[in-house]
């Protein structure tokens, strides 16, 4: 099952924007999520955790205080707010469990920051 990511967009430094992540099934509302994202030559790096109920979330460094993770899990759908954009996140963005099932991979969504 391949999750499907959205939201991505070519933004302005300073900007925000709001990433969807959903699955077919029920695999995002039974599952602790992770969203991950990949530069351009770099490894792909985890940058924000939820858990299960939603109660506990973890950032990477370089993104505490300017994004936010949520979920609904009656939708089935986790969420990345992305507030005070800059240049360096510019990147794929992926979502999967936590831990990560290589299965669950999905295309991703672009995310491009301009200065």
């Amino acid at each position: 099952v391949q999750l499907v990511e959205s939201g991505g967009g070519l933004v302005q430094a300073g900007d925000s924007l709001r990433l969807s992540c959903t699955s077919p099934g029920s695999t995002v509302s039974r599952n602790a999520m992770g969203w991950f994202r990949q530069a351009p030559g770099k490894q792909r790096e985890l940058i924000a955790l939820i858990s299960l109920n939603g109660r506990s979330t973890n950032y990477a460094d370089s993104v505490r205080g300017r994004f936010t993770i949520s979920r609904d899990n009656a939708k089935n759908t986790v969420y990345l707010q992305m507030n005070n954009l800059k240049p360096e996140d510019t990147a794929v963005y992926y979502c999967n469990t936590s831990p990560y099932m290589d299965d669950y991979w999905g295309q991703g969504t672009q995310v491009t920051v301009s200065s």
